[in-house]
C-alpha cells in the first residue's frame, strides 16, 4: 500500500500534461485497495477535468462525499460549471479559500449565468499591476470587455457611460473583439464594424496561433461582421463575408446555430418562405454547458415566430405565443413578454394591419387590459394611418387602468419610462405641452419615493428639465429637489449641475453661488462662434414658422396644380361640343344656361308678348281689373275660364 501511494506520488512529480492517462490509471489502481485514499482521489478527478471528462469527475466528487469536496473545492466548482450547473459552481467557488483559481472559477460561472455584475466585480477586484500579474493581466482585460459588453446587451447600466477602448485594447485580436461586441450593443454600428475589422487583421497576422487556431479564431469574427452589415443593411458585403463562414467547422452548436441564422437573414428576400422555415428548423439545439445567452434565445425564439407567420402556421403562433404568456409576469415591462404579444396580435389578424384588424384587437384589449405589447400594437397601427387621437385614448385607458391598481408592480408599470416616453411622443405630435408637463410631474413624483438604485435617470432629468419652465411654485420646487438628487447620483453631471443652479436662480441665488462660479461663463461658451458667418446664414425658424411655411408652400402647389388641371381640362374640349358660331377671343355671355325669356336682353314681340312682359316686371303699374279677373279665376268665382268645356260622353 505504502508502496503505491510512493510510485504515485514520483508519478506526478514528473508527470506532464500528455500522460493523464497514466495518472488516472495509477490513481485507479489505488482507489482499488484503498477507496477512501484522499490523495488518490484527488489526482484522479485532475486528470479527469484534463481529460475533459466532467461528468465522470462528478461521479468521483458525489462518491467520495464531503472531504474531497472540501480538499478540491476549485476543481469541483470548475467540474460543475462545465456540466451546466453555473449557481451551484459560483457558490461552492465563493465559498472556498482557492485564491484568485477560486475567484476565476467563481467569476466565470456568474458570467454564464448571466450574473453579470458579479462578475464584473470580481474581475475588477482581480485586476492589478500589469508586471506583476504577467500573462493573468491580458486575460482579465479580455475578460472584463466580454463583461461589459453583455451588460450592454443585457441593457444593465448607464449605456451613455459605457467605456471606450483604449490603445492597449487594440493590440490584440481578443481584446479589440470584444470591444466590437461592446460598440455594436451601445448601438454604434460604425465603431463596432471598425473594431471588428482590426480584431480580424490582428488575428490573420498573429504569429502565437497556428493556421488551425486562426481559422478556429477567426470564424465567430465573422459571425459578427455578418449581424453587423445586416443591421447596418449592407447586404452585399453581408454576401461576401457568407462566403467565409462554413458552418461544418463550428464545433459549438450554439455559435452554429447563431451563424445559420445570420446567414438565412441576409438570403431571407431571394428564399421561398417554406424553404427558409425548413432550414430554419433544421439547425442542432445546443446541449449542456453550450447554451445561448439569454438575449440570443429570445432573438431566435422571435425569429422562429416570424417565420411561422411567414408560411401562415397562426394557429400554432397563437398556441405557442399564449402558453409562453401564461407563464410570464402579467403585465410586464420585458421587452420579451411584449414582443410574444406583438406575434400573437399578429397571428389572430393574420398579419393585417387595416382598420378591422384594429377593431378585432381593441376588442381582445378589453379582454386584456394590461397587455403592454397589445396596448403598443394598437398605438402603433392608429399612429401609423396617422390617428394620433385615438392612439393617444388607447394608451390613456390602459395607463389609467394600471395607475387604479393597488398593485406596487403595476404602479412601476404604469409609471415605466418607456411608457411614459410614448405618451409623451404622441403629445407632442398633438401639441399637448400641458399635458407633458403634467405627466412627466406625475411620474417623477412616483419615481421620488422609489430608491435611489430604481430611479430611472434619463426620466428624471426630462421631468427636471420640463417642471423648471412652470410658473407654479409647487412645479418649481419638484424641479429643485430632482436636479439636487441628480447631482447627488452623480456630482459629474453638467445638466445636473447647470439645472441646480437654475432652479434656484430665481428664488434663491445665495444658495447656488459657489456652483454659479463652477459653470463657465457665457462668454467662454460662445468664444468660438463666428457672429458674421450666422448673421449671414439667416435667423433659423421655428417649428411653427416651418410648418405655416411648408402649409403655405402646400398651399401653392395645390391652387398650382388645380389651375394646371383646369387648364389641361380646357385644352380636352372637344370642337364637336363647341356652338358653330363659337369665338374664343370673346367672354361667354353669362345669362346663357338661363331660359330665353328669362334674360336682361330679352324683347318679347307683338301686343300680347309686350302684355306679359310688364305684367311680370316688378315695380311696373298694376291693371287692377286683369289682377281682379285673375284673383276671381283662382278662387272659383264663377268665370268661365274655370268652367269645363262639353264633350261626348
Amino acid at each position: 500500500m505504502t508502496a503505491t501511494v510512493q510510485s504515485l506520488r514520483a508519478l506526478l512529480q514528473r508527470s506532464t500534461i500528455e500522460d493523464h492517462d497514466e495518472i488516472l490509471k495509477a490513481s485507479n489502481e489505488v482507489l482499488k485497495k484503498s477507496k477512501t485514499d484522499i490523495q488518490a482521489q484527488h489526482s484522479k478527478v485532475v486528470a479527469l477535468i484534463k481529460l475533459d471528462r466532467y461528468d465522470d469527475t462528478l461521479r468521483v466528487f458525489e462518491d467520495a462525499g464531503d472531504a474531497l469536496k472540501g480538499k478540491a473545492a476549485v476543481e469541483y466548482a470548475y467540474a460543475l460549471y462545465k456540466c451546466g450547473r453555473l449557481r451551484e459552481a459560483a457558490e461552492v467557488a465563493a465559498k472556498s479559500a482557492g485564491g484568485r483559481g477560486a475567484k476565476h472559477v467563481e467569476a466565470q460561472a456568474s458570467y454564464r449565468a448571466e450574473n453579470f455584475a458579479n462578475a464584473a466585480t470580481i474581475y475588477d477586484g482581480l485586476l492589478g499591476d500589469e508586471e506583476e500579474l504577467g500573462n493573468e493581466y491580458n486575460d482579465l482585460r479580455i475578460n472584463t470587455w466580454a463583461t461589459d459588453a453583455q451588460r450592454l446587451w443585457q441593457r444593465e447600466g448607464d449605456l451613455s457611460r459605457a467605456r471606450k477602448p483604449a490603445r492597449e485594447d487594440l493590440e490584440s485580436f481578443e481584446t479589440s473583439y470584444n470591444a466590437a461586441c461592446a460598440s455594436l450593443a451601445r448601438g454604434d454600428l460604425k465603431q463596432g464594424e471598425i473594431l471588428l475589422k482590426r480584431a480580424k487583421e490582428l488575428c490573420k497576422t498573429s504569429e502565437d496561433l497556428s493556421p488551425e487556431e486562426k481559422e478556429s479564431e477567426l470564424l465567430p469574427i465573422a459571425i459578427q461582421q455578418l449581424y453587423s452589415l445586416v443591421i447596418q443593411g449592407k447586404l452585399e458585403e453581408a454576401e461576401e463575408i457568407v462566403e467565409e463562414i462554413s458552418l461544418d467547422n463550428i464545433v459549438e452548436k450554439s455559435t452554429a446555430r447563431i451563424a445559420q441564422n445570420n446567414i438565412l437573414i441576409t438570403q431571407h428576400q431571394n428564399i421561398n418562405p417554406y424553404i427558409l422555415h425548413k432550414k430554419f428548423h433544421e439547425a442542432p439545439e445546443p446541449e449542456g454547458s453550450d447554451t445561448f445567452f439569454k438575449f440570443q434565445s429570445d432573438t431566435l425564439e422571435a425569429n422562429s415566430h416570424a417565420l411561422d407567420l411567414q408560411v401562415q402556421k397562426y394557429d400554432g403562433v397563437i398556441r405557442s405565443t399564449a402558453k409562453a404568456l401564461a407563464r410570464r409576469p402579467y403585465p410586464s415591462t420585458n421587452p420579451h413578454d411584449n414582443l410574444l404579444s406583438i406575434y400573437n396580435a399578429a397571428a389572430r389578424v393574420r398579419g393585417e394591419t387595416n382598420q378591422k384588424a384594429i377593431q378585432e384587437l381593441r376588442s381582445l384589449l378589453d379582454r386584456r387590459p394590461k397587455d403592454i405589447g397589445l396596448v403598443l400594437t394598437i398605438v402603433q397601427l392608429y399612429a401609423g394611418e396617422g390617428n394620433t387621437t385615438s392612439a393617444v385614448n388607447v394608451l390613456e385607458s390602459s395607463l389609467r387602468s394600471l395607475e387604479e391598481s393597488i398593485s406596487e408592480s403595476d404602479q412601476a408599470v404604469r409609471y415605466n419610462p418607456g411608457l411614459v416616453s410614448v405618451l409623451i411622443a404622441l403629445y407632442q405630435r398633438e401639441g399637448r405641452k400641458s399635458h407633458i408637463k403634467t405627466e412627466l410631474a406625475k411620474a417623477a413624483s412616483f419615481w421620488r419615493k422609489q430608491s435611489s438604485e430604481q430611479q430611472p435617470s434619463s426620466l428624471l432629468r426630462a421631468a427636471a428639465a420640463s417642471l423648471l419652465h412652470s410658473s407654479d411654485p409647487a412645479d418649481l420646487a419638484i424641479s429643485q429637489e430632482l436636479f439636487s438628487t441628480l447631482r447627488k447620483k452623480n456630482p459629474a453631471d453638467k445638466f445636473a449641475l447647470a439645472g441646480y443652479v437654475a432652479s434656484y436662480a430665481t428664488s434663491d441665488l445665495q444658495k447656488v453661488q459657489k456652483e454659479l462660479n463652477i459653470l463657465p461663463r457665457s462668454q467662454d461658451l460662445v468664444s468660438d462662434i463666428d457672429i458674421t458667418a450666422l448673421e449671414s446664414a439667416g435667423v433659423p425658424q421655428s417649428q411653427a414658422s416651418l410648418a405655416a411655411n411648408a402649409a403655405v408652400i402646400a398651399g401653392a402647389r395645390k391652387r398650382a396644380a388645380k389651375e394646371q388641371q383646369n387648364a389641361r381640362a380646357k385644352k380636352r374640349i372637344r370642337k364637336s361640343r363647341l356652338p358653330k358660331d363659337y369665338d374664343p377671343s370673346k367672354k361667354p355671355d353669362p345669362e346663357r344656361w338661363l331660359p330665353l325669356r328669362d334674360r336682361s336682353s330679352y324683347r318679347p314681340k307683338g301686343r300680347k308678348g309686350k302684355q306679359r312682359a310688364a305684367d311680370r316686371t316688378q315695380g311696373g303699374i298694376v291693371n287692377e281689373k286683369v289682377e281682379a279677373e285673375k284673383q276671381k279665376a283662382a278662387t272659383g268665382g264663377g268665370s268661365t275660364l274655370a268652367k269645363k268645356k262639353k264633350g261626348k260622353r
